[in-house]
């Protein structure tokens, strides 16, 4: 690891090995912070710099991209400023570490806020890898992904996020022009070996 300048996020940055890898933008659940999706980030994305945000949210004490109201409810005027700091942090990042635009790796809530990046601020983000993800808006606005990748992959038996709202989140990236893949797993809202071996044979074919 490097020493990580004083960017508008906690964050943990790993420099890649090959530079014709994508960097990845790992993107932790609610009570995770900037470390627990690097072991992840290094399975499936062996060669990527990694660069690993901590959420700036508390939630009973436990980090977060952004408030909610109640589980499965979310602030959307929040998401919509989170959104914004986290691609300005992407920009940061960028021109701190010589980075091209990264890949979003995201799991739950970071998958949540991924998904919001990409419908905001679509620049920031050349694609995206969304775990256990839910649409983060009820009326998106529109916005072109044309051709930019996303894999979604969720569980069949998800009690956190149920088929109605990732079903709406596939419409949305779809509907905008984004090369959706979707997969569906047969697990809840845990991330599963096949998450992985999927996650990392996907970014491999970049």
């Amino acid at each position: 690891m490097t020493q990580t300048p004083p960017l508008s996020f906690v964050h943990r940055f790993e420099p890649g090995s090959d530079p014709t890898r994508p960097p990845i933008l790992l993107l932790h659940g609610t009570g995770g912070d900037e470390n627990d999706l690097l072991p992840l980030g290094r399975l499936i994305a062996p060669g990527s710099a990694l660069l690993s945000p901590r959420g700036q949210v508390l939630e009973r004490g436990m980090p977060r991209f952004f408030r909610r109201l109640s589980e499965g409810v979310f602030d959307e005027d929040d998401i919509r400023r989170r959104a914004g700091e986290l691609a300005d942090f992407i920009v940061e990042a960028r021109k701190a570490y010589r980075l091209a635009a990264p890949i979003a790796v995201g799991f739950s809530n970071g998958a949540n806020i991924a998904a919001a990046v990409l419908l905001l601020r679509p620049e920031a983000l050349d694609g995206a890898v969304l775990l256990r993800a839910m649409a983060p808006f009820r009326d998106p606005s529109k916005v072109d992904l044309t051709g930019k990748p996303v894999l979604l992959i969720s569980g069949a038996s998800d009690p956190i996020a149920p088929a109605e709202t990732v079903a709406r989140l596939v419409a949305a990236l779809s509907g905008a022009g984004a090369a959706v893949r979707r997969e569906i797993l047969p697990s809840g809202h845990q991330l599963t070996e096949m998450d992985v071996a999927l996650a990392k044979d996907w970014l491999a074919r970049l």
